[in-house]
């Protein structure tokens, strides 16, 4: 049994932060899970491209109001608490923040923890 406390988390190396976001790392490649799940605070007013291409992730809203924009239809949905999304086809979004969010994230393949986003907004693959 794996038992993580959040608050324990934030201030170790399992907190990455990038441009207006942070992501806490509860469960990593290395935990042998299958996924990864991350609790993200997303910057108020903040807006994000992401595409992750070489992972599926879906996101459950815990607090906050913002919209997400499939760039391939141009569809946005409002992100509120309650709402879940998931990036079943790779999907490139931008993601808006009107205020904080706080996210409950899952990726498959895990991330390993060490991972920035590239250029094009994904991460780079995981290593075999």
């Amino acid at each position: 049994m794996i038992v993580r406390d959040f608050n324990k988390l934030k201030n170790t190396d399992r907190s990455v932060s990038d441009a207006k976001w942070n992501s806490v790392r509860m469960l990593l490649a290395d935990d042998g899970m299958g996924f990864s799940f991350h609790i993200t605070t997303i910057q108020g007013g903040s807006e994000h491209t992401f595409h992750y291409k070489n992972h599926f992730e879906s996101v459950y809203c815990i607090s906050g109001r913002g919209n997400i924009t499939d760039l391939a239809t141009g569809q946005i949905h409002e992100i509120k608490p309650g709402v879940m999304y998931a990036l079943d086809q790779h999907d490139k979004h931008v993601l808006r923040a009107e205020e904080e969010l706080i996210l409950a994230c899952c990726f498959n393949p895990p991330v390993t923890g060490n991972e920035v986003h590239l250029e094009d907004g994904s991460y780079a693959a995981a290593e075999a």
